[in-house]
This record gives C-alpha cells, sequence and structure tokens, in this order.
C-alpha cells in the first residue's frame, strides 16, 4: 500500500517530478515530462506497479524515516534513519538537464555503519509493461518500447522476476550514488551524470533563484516553499505551470472523484502571475504570460479551460483499468475530459490576467491584443449561457453566480486598459454589458431572504468561489451582501474550521458525481483572505495559521484535507493551494503594517 499522501516530498528538474516517501520509496515519476507515462507508479498501485526504494535492511517495508527536510531552501531532499549501529541518509534530487533526465541518490554513512537495501522494480506505461533488462559495459539498462533506463552505481545488483536488488554497507563519512537516467531507447547510452557534481549544480541554481525573491514577512518559511513548489510545477520549456505532478489522488478515499492534474489551466493564470510578481519573479511571470499567449491564439470560440504543457489541446480521458487506484480509489483517470466543457469564467480570468501584465510592465504580444478584442466580442453573444462553473460539474450546465461574475470582470478589465492604458476599442459599449452583468447577478444571483449570494441563480447552495466577489471588484469588501456571502459561507460550507466548495454527494448536486470529498485547502484561504477585507482580521490570521499547520513536515499541501482521517486528499502538491497560501499572506503582512503605521502616526 503506498503511504499517506502528505508523507510524501517532491524533486524534480522543471521537466518532471517525482514523490518520495518517508520511507525511502520512491513511489510515482513520470518521464521524461510531467504528462508522460510513469515508470513507477506504486503511488496508484503496489509496488508491483514501479518503485524505487533505497533504506536501511533493518527497515520494514512501509516503515517512516526518522526526519527528513529539505537542505535549505532548495528541492534537495534529505532522510535518515537512526539504526542500532549508526545514521544514515539519503539524498534525493533531480538536477536540471544538460542532456537526459536523471533521478540521483546518494546514501551517506552519518555515523557508525549501517546496511542498507535497495529495491528496483521499473515499470513503463503506468506500471503495465516489465521491461527487457540488460546489461551494457557494466551498467543497468532497462528497454521497453519507446523508453529506457539506465542505472549507474558502485553497488553490484542482482535480479530476479522483475525486481533488482541491492544490499550493502555504508560507513561513517562514505558516500554511495545512484544515478537512475530516462533515455529514449533507439539511441546510444547517455552520457554519465557525475552525482556530487550535479548536487553542487543544483543547490547552487536553487540559491541563485531564490535570490530574486522580495518577501521579508512574517511567514518566510511557508511563502518561500510555496514559491519554491510553482517553480518545481513549471514546465521550463514552455513556462507552463501544471496543477499538480499526479494524477488520480483521490478527493475521497475509495471514491471515483479522481482526476488527472498533470495539466495547465487558464483559470489559475491571474492568481499565479500575482504570485509571481509580488514575489520579484518577472522571468517565470513573463514565461507563463508567454505560455498563456500561445496556448490561446486562434479562435476565441476555440479557447479551452486547460491545455497540455506545451499548449495541447487533445487530451483525451481514459482509465489505467490495470491500476488498483490509490487505496482502492478507481478509476485511474489518464487525460481530462473537462477540456471540452464550457467555463465561462475562463475569459474573465484571461483578462484579468492580461490586465495584470499591462500594470505590471510586462507587454503582451500583438496578436494577443487582437484576440482580446475577438474573445469579448464572443462573449457579448455567450455570458448569458449556462456553464460548467470552474468546479467543473459533470452535471447539466446552470447559470452559476462567480461565473457571471468572471464575464464582469472581462469586460470590467477591458474597461480599465481602455481608460489606463488607452487600449483602443468600444468602451461605452463594454461599460454597457459589464453593468448588465452586474445587475442581473445582484437581481437573480442574490437571496435576499437570507442575504448571500448562491451557486446559481434560483438556487438555495452556497459555493466557496462567492468568497472571492470582493477580491475581483465586483462589490467593496464593505458592501452588506458581500458580508452576508461570508458569513452565510461560514455557517454553511465551514466544518470544522475548513470550507468546503459547495455541498456535494446528494440527490440535487450539481457535479453528477456520488460520495463526498474533503474540505478544500483554496477555498479554505479564500475564506481567509475575505475574512481579512471585511474587517475580521485576527479570525483571517487564526484561519491562515491553522492552515499552514495543516502542511506536511517539509511544507506541502494537498488540493484538499479531511477532516475526519486528519489526512491530505487529492492531487499532491497542488499549485492551486499554494498559490492563495502566497497571497494571504502578502495581505495579512501588508495589513499589519498598516495597522501598525497608523497606531503610530494616527488615522
Amino acid at each position: 500500500m503506498p503511504s499517506h499522501i502528505e508523507d510524501y516530498a517532491l524533486i524534480g528538474d522543471l521537466l518532471t517530478a517525482a514523490l518520495v516517501g518517508r520511507d525511502g520509496g520512491l513511489d510515482w515519476l513520470c518521464l521524461p515530462r510531467f504528462d508522460s507515462a510513469a515508470c513507477f507508479a506504486a503511488l496508484l498501485g503496489d509496488k508491483d506497479n514501479g518503485r524505487w526504494r533505497i533504506a536501511p535492511a533493518a527497515a520494514d517495508d512501509g516503515q517512516p524515516c526518522t526526519r527528513r527536510r529539505y537542505r535549505g531552501d532548495t528541492l534537495v531532499l534529505e532522510t535518515e534513519w537512526e539504526t542500532e549501529t549508526g545514521w544514515v541518509q539519503v539524498t534525493d534530487f533531480m538536477p536540471r538537464r544538460d542532456g537526459a533526465p536523471c533521478v540521483v541518490r546518494i546514501v551517506e554513512g552519518l555515523s557508525g555503519c549501517v546496511d542498507m537495501r535497495m529495491d528496483l522494480r521499473l515499470r513503463f506505461d503506468y506500471g503495465n509493461v516489465v521491461p527487457w533488462v540488460h546489461r551494457v559495459e557494466g551498467q543497468f539498462a532497462a528497454t521497453a518500447g519507446p523508453d529506457s533506463v539506465w542505472l549507474r552505481t558502485p553497488v553490484r545488483l542482482t535480479g530476479r522476476h522483475g525486481t533488482h536488488t541491492a544490499d550493502f554497507r555504508v560507513t561513517d563519512g562514505e558516500q554511495i550514488p545512484f544515478v537512475l537516467t530516462w533515455h529514449p531507447s533507439h539511441l546510444p547510452a547517455p552520457e554519465a551524470t557525475d552525482a556530487f557534481d550535479a548536487l553542487r549544480r543544483t543547490e547552487a541554481y536553487w540559491a541563485d533563484w531564490l535570490g530574486t525573491c522580495s518577501y521579508e514577512g512574517s511567514y518566510r518559511e511557508a511563502v518561500v516553499r510555496s514559491l519554491i513548489t510553482l517553480k518545481a510545477l513549471t514546465y521550463e520549456p514552455t513556462g507552463g505551470i501544471v496543477a499538480a505532478p499526479t494524477t488520480s489522488l483521490p478527493e475521497r478515499i475509495g471514491g471515483e472523484r479522481n482526476w488527472d492534474y498533470r495539466y495547465c489551466w487558464l483559470r489559475d493564470a491571474g492568481m499565479t502571475l500575482e504570485a509571481l510578481l509580488r514575489s520579484g519573479f518577472t522571468a517565470e511571470a513573463d514565461a507563463w504570460r508567454g505560455w498563456l499567449e500561445r496556448a490561446v491564439a486562434g479562435r476565441p470560440q476555440d479557447i479551452q479551460i486547460m491545455y497540455g504543457i506545451a499548449g495541447e489541446r487533445r487530451l483525451p480521458e481514459w482509465a489505467a483499468d490495470w491500476l488498483a487506484g490509490y487505496e482502492d480509489s478507481r478509476p485511474v483517470r489518464i487525460g481530462n475530459a473537462a477540456v471540452a466543457q464550457q467555463q465561462l469564467d475562463v475569459p474573465g480570468e484571461l483578462m484579468d490576467a492580461l490586465y495584470l501584465t499591462l500594470r505590471s510592465g510586462l507587454r503582451p504580444e500583438r496578436h494577443l491584443v487582437s484576440l482580446r478584442r475577438m474573445v469579448l466580442d464572443h462573449l457579448e453573444k455567450t455570458w448569458s449561457a449556462p456553464d460548467q462553473s470552474l468546479w467543473e460539474m459533470r452535471g447539466a450546465p446552470r447559470q452559476y453566480v462567480h461565473s457571471k461574475v468572471m464575464c464582469w470582470v472581462a469586460f470590467d478589465r477591458a474597461v480599465r486598459m481602455a481608460e489606463e492604458h488607452g487600449d483602443p476599442g468600444p468602451v461605452e459599449q463594454w461599460r454597457e454589458i459589464r453593468d448588465r452583468i452586474h445587475r442581473e447577478v445582484c437581481d437573480q444571483g442574490f437571496d435576499q431572504a437570507r442575504g448571500t449570494f448562491t451557486q446559481s441563480y434560483g438556487s438555495p447552495e452556497l459555493d466557496a468561489s462567492l468568497l472571492l466577489i470582493p477580491r475581483t471588484g465586483f462589490l467593496p469588501p464593505d458592501d452588506p451582501r458581500v458580508i452576508g456571502t461570508v458569513e452565510a459561507v461560514q455557517r454553511e460550507l465551514v466544518v470544522d474550521g475548513l470550507v468546503l466548495r459547495y455541498p456535494v454527494g446528494g440527490d440535487g448536486s450539481p457535479d453528477g458525481l456520488a460520495g463526498g470529498e474533503g474540505a478544500f485547502l483554496a477555498c479554505s484561504f479564500w475564506l481567509a483572505d475575505a475574512l481579512r477585507l471585511i474587517g475580521r482580521e485576527e479570525e483571517a490570521r487564526a484561519l491562515f495559521e491553522r492552515l499552514l499547520a495543516l502542511r506536511n513536515d517539509v511544507g506541502l499541501l494537498a488540493e484538499e484535507y479531511d477532516l475526519r482521517s486528519g489526512r491530505q486528499l487529492g492531487n499532491f502538491p497542488q499549485a492551486f493551494t499554494h498559490v492563495p497560501l502566497i497571497r494571504a499572506a502578502y495581505e495579512l503582512d501588508s495589513h499589519a503594517v498598516h495597522v501598525t503605521r497608523r497606531g503610530a502616526t494616527g488615522p
């Protein structure tokens, strides 16, 4: 059985990423890209679906380490075990590529001597294909179809029944490297990677990259780890940022809410740009903007809610039925059928991202200026239609309030860009449509009796996305309708202090799925931000700090949290969780500074 989701740590090379458990098992790795087939897929099945474990021989399979940490502000993972005979450390990382992608694992004796065991089970195509294993000039090589993996180590390996093991002893001060490299099978053997030189280069890279960070607030450790995680989820050649490096980690153990998140969502664009720009990472923000511009190029009616990491449009969904799923949570989905949905919040997210780009001094490409006009022309015809909402509901389309608010955002940002930056366009027409949408939402999306906006027109249900209304500028934070909505969400969607997205699992649930899910962590950060905006700063800070306490031992968060079991749920780590963490930290810090200054100088 795989480890708990929160027991994993992330390593990566800015083209793909791996998950390493507290027991020393590398249980998930797709090569050569985030969206490639996994060669280690024990995460979604068992060890016979592909796993690479290095741990003390005396440690039972699944037995956790004594302690672990990232080496400073890097993506270099250090895992330590204390045994009866000594201390040992395994250092795991993926160096940035000069050529073929590789995972480096260095076993180091810290004191005494420790008997170690390495267990390597390579399974290509998401754990479905057992490769042909052979030796080439003393190197271990595994080949199947287009894939080959090479392992270089001074330790002798023994193979049996598709598994290769090594038993060895490490003494105080001794370092033993293992370098696993992926390579196209039709090419000659990849060049050797010096493990220790790669470690030095990797540490230097992260130190240099973080030198750009401008955050100096009171939540530095959490913000920096979140920024490193966002960087690790970036596909460097294109600038695209995946939502998570995993697929089908369940939103409820044993349930069907299992999705493939190894793609790039347009709705993440504005929030991610804001987090990167506020933190001083202009190059990363510009690369993400560049990915966005290329991905949406074409006809406005063809704009999708998500794309592949290089801008691919076709992401067909299918089930890997040979995998048992994480703790029997089926199906294991590859691809994402939501790519074909209509979600009317997307044009608003796009326009908001462009507006932020202009405000920050990053000029958009010329073709995007003309596309912007076409997007608005198309949205003028479609904004009144029902859609699937930002939650990608698989039930019947509805008139979702958040989607309408984001349609308002699209025209509002167009007006602002015209007024503030001189962008050409029919400003009066955009202003009239913007105001018409505003009137309709306030009339049809607001429950006067309860004093709250609702999930969709005429529905009694609430939705956590309503917490974003004051942040968009649709209404000011001190508007009674905003305050009433925040308080209604607290009453009806908060369970033990954390926020559900919307009521799920009932007969009238709009998502078309059975079963429930955990509290949605991004929504809980949204609530902290909304509480701050309506003047309840102490509550906001308390909730934010509680959310920080839910991070795992190396500072990572999944999509959701199960309050009953105290476990993280959903794909991991989740960009959509770490981005609002960064924003909330900035806003709480800026509010604290403002209050301090006001107290010192008077109102």
